[in-house]
């Protein structure tokens, strides 16, 4: 009588997780069929995006000061944790993001430049170049960035820093 019970039981339980399953798969099938689904989702995305709460890179509000120092100083320790391990693709990478909210970005690439290995410091400028075409492709108004700086015997676009500001600002209006 005992094994009866268990047996019954697992057999509810069984049909109980399929039916729910099944329900889920339903109203998901269903939610998306909904023509105005990806709608809601690109409304929801923008609002997240005026707001400053949710970003690509996770790059702060650009009206609360404190945010920008917290993160720029975040990216820069972290960027240098991860050069210093080996890791020069994820350093790169969150060197260029603090460059991104810089407010001297010039001034801190030169400093860049004297504190890291030369082929680390050029990715991090391919880095940047990358940045900045990706800025150029996003902002169809504005003419592409054909002239170009020197920063020890690097090319860097001009205007880039405030092409990247404005991406920034674009996504938070």
């Amino acid at each position: 009588m005992n094994a009866i019970n268990k047996t019954a039981i697992g057999i509810a339980a069984g049909v109980a997780g399929t039916i729910f399953i099944g329900y889920c798969i339903y109203f998901d099938s269903k939610r998306r069929a909904d023509p105005e689904y990806k709608k809601k989702v690109r409304e929801r995305r923008r609002r997240n995006r005026k707001n400053g709460t949710a970003g690509r890179s996770g790059i702060p509000n650009l009206n609360d000061h404190e945010a920008i120092e917290r993160y720029f100083l975040q990216e820069i320790q972290l960027g240098e944790t991860l050069i210093a391990r080996g890791e020069f693709e994820n350093g790169v990478e969150h060197l260029a993001n603090a460059i991104v909210v810089c407010g001297q970005p010039a001034r801190l690439l030169q400093v860049l430049q004297t504190s890291l290995p030369a082929q680390v410091f050029a990715m991090l400028i391919l880095k940047m170049q990358e940045f900045g075409n990706r800025a150029n492709a996003e902002m169809s108004d504005t003419p592409k960035i054909v002239a170009a700086n020197s920063i020890g015997g690097a090319d860097i676009p001009v205007g880039l820093e405030g092409a990247q500001s404005s991406i920034l600002i674009d996504d938070l209006e």
